[in-house]
């Protein structure tokens, strides 16, 4: 079964995006891509351990920081306590799922418009 993980705080601090879960992360590795929940209007970051893949939701209220992070270029920085983790190739992966979601109504259209009056 897929481990899923959703950020509980985002913040934009020393010029990097950091989000905030209540898991470890050490174990973690970026797999470099992100999935699109549609149902519960999230982006999911893949990530990867040594036995399954883990999801990194992340949820509509966060979005606006995404959009941030992704307007100034700032890397984005997974993190639990003292461990912090660089999410690899985050804004070229948000950039073509976001490219995707637009105008398209495989999404469902309450994920097209959500995705289209932030981003």
């Amino acid at each position: 079964m897929k481990k899923r993980i959703t950020i509980l705080k985002a913040s934009i601090t020393e010029n990097r995006l950091l989000l905030e879960t209540n898991e470890p992360i050490s174990r973690l590795v970026p797999s470099e891509q992100i999935l699109v929940d549609s149902k519960q209007y999230s982006f999911i970051y893949l990530m990867e351990d040594k036995e399954d893949y883990t999801y990194i939701a992340l949820p509509e209220q966060i979005w606006p920081f995404l959009k941030a992070a992704q307007v100034q270029k700032f890397p984005v920085w997974l993190s639990f306590k003292d461990q912090q983790l660089e999410l690899l190739n985050f804004h070229e992966e948000l950039e073509y799922v976001i490219s995707n979601i637009g105008g398209n109504s495989n999404y469902g259209n309450e994920m097209v418009t959500k995705v289209e009056g932030i981003f």
